[in-house]
């Protein structure tokens, strides 16, 4: 599997899922209009292990939404859910949507 971008957002696959259940399925929120990359449809669940954030899709498919962006379908599988930085003359920031 291949990552996947949405925005800000980018899904790595990983072989495991660890960490504590969440109950709901934001994987990011806008700092700025609130917006939120989240699960829309599709059986999913995420946790979060040391501030990292897992998705895992139970179903065939998954389908991430946000205001800004074209919805995206996930396959079914285990993911690392990332916020993507980019580097700066003062440094590394994260990339806003």
């Amino acid at each position: 599997m291949q990552p996947i971008r949405q925005g800000d957002v980018i899904l790595l696959p990983v072989l495991q899922v660890e960490g504590e259940k969440i109950p709901q399925l934001t994987l990011a929120e806008g700092e700025v209009t609130g917006h939120k990359h989240r699960i829309a449809e599709g059986e999913a669940e995420l946790s979060q292990k040391d501030d990292i954030l897992y998705l895992r899709v139970f179903s065939d498919k998954a389908l991430l939404a946000h205001e800004e962006h074209k919805p995206i379908s996930i396959p079914q599988g285990s993911w690392m859910v990332q916020i993507q930085r980019e580097y700066e003359p003062e440094g590394w920031r994260y990339v806003a949507d």
